[in-house]
């Protein structure tokens, strides 16, 4: 038996956003600063709501903590998260602690983390991903509003994270009929999007992507991306060799379209200071990504990716 779990409703598309009805006496949770927080909760059109703007980047269990102590006794209808994926995990985590419904708004993309079951937090200072029902948006709203005046590097970094996720999620073991169908289609829109300079579809794809490898998982771009991002690469823009590797590696369908994607995108061939057996040693303890990968992966196996990746034969 499969099982996949979405959202219980998603609202989407051009005024998404204006055209939702928000509960009243809703706590909206937000890294968004007040200049641009204002104009986010004029297009929602949202009324009745108490505000906490204090979530940090790469939030802890203490910012969750901080929300519930604050909030609690002024029992909040529905929790809102407004922004990135910190604001996002901070309300998945605290709406079922406090026993409220939550809304997801996302105001970037890649991610697809409006869709998914997963929530990373810091504990102890050390980054954890959980994965629970429980942390499931019981709506989410999706607009293409925040893409004006987003940098293009950003919308770059995240265009290629919603590919990676989709074709890898595609490949994973983990994966099933309705999941392989969601992250085809997804990788579908997003590379026409890309290639046709159809930006506005990206969101769209992006959600698409979320709720396929938000059932199954990513695999082996993913493992190797995250050596580089411990240099402070961007996610992104290290999934564009990362993934397009592991295609390689994994025989992919989607190989030659995934590269012909990221060229056109116009990413710079990636570096690596860390010692390649070293950093393979760190891949290779991502058991969450190597496992479900299409095809076994040996200590080699890495070696030989992140050579390639390095020399930038991709």
């Amino acid at each position: 038996m499969y099982t996949v779990r979405i959202p219980k409703v998603i609202n989407f598309g051009k005024n998404a956003l204006g055209e939702t009805e928000y509960p009243k006496n809703a706590l909206v949770v937000t890294t968004v600063p007040p200049e641009l927080s204002d104009k986010w909760l004029a297009k929602m059109g949202i009324k009745d709501y108490m505000l906490y703007d204090q979530v940090k980047p790469e939030p802890s269990i203490d910012d969750v903590n901080a929300v519930i102590s604050q909030f609690k006794d002024k029992n909040p209808s529905t929790l809102i998260g407004l922004g990135g994926g910190s604001s996002m995990d901070v309300v998945k985590y605290a709406a079922p602690e406090m026993k409220k419904e939550k809304i997801l708004i996302p105001t970037t993309f890649g991610t697809g983390a409006e869709m998914t079951t997963y929530c990373v937090l810091k504990f102890d200072g050390k980054k954890k991903l959980l994965r629970e029902d429980r942390f499931l948006a019981d709506m989410a709203v999706v607009d293409s509003y925040f893409m004006d005046g987003t940098p293009e590097q950003v919308i770059k970094n995240s265009v290629c994270d919603a590919c990676a996720q989709a074709t890898e999620g595609y490949d994973s073991k983990l994966g099933n009929d309705f999941t392989r169908t969601l992250c085809k289609q997804a990788f579908e829109i997003l590379y026409d999007a890309i290639m046709n300079n159809k930006p506005e579809n990206y969101p769209y794809g992006s959600m698409l992507s979320g709720i396929g490898f938000g059932n199954c998982s990513t695999t082996l771009g993913h493992a190797l991306s995250y050596v580089f991002s411990n240099e402070g690469v961007p996610h992104g823009y290290s999934l564009s060799s990362c993934t397009t590797v592991a295609h390689k590696h994994n025989n992919s369908i989607f190989y030659d379209r995934f590269k012909e994607a990221m060229k056109k995108l116009g990413f710079d061939k990636l570096d690596l200071k860390a010692d390649v057996s070293v950093a393979a040693d760190t891949v290779m303890t991502d058991r969450g990504h190597l496992d479900p990968n299409p095809i076994p992966v040996s200590k080699e196996d890495i070696i030989k990716c992140l050579q390639d990746i390095k020399s930038g034969n991709l």
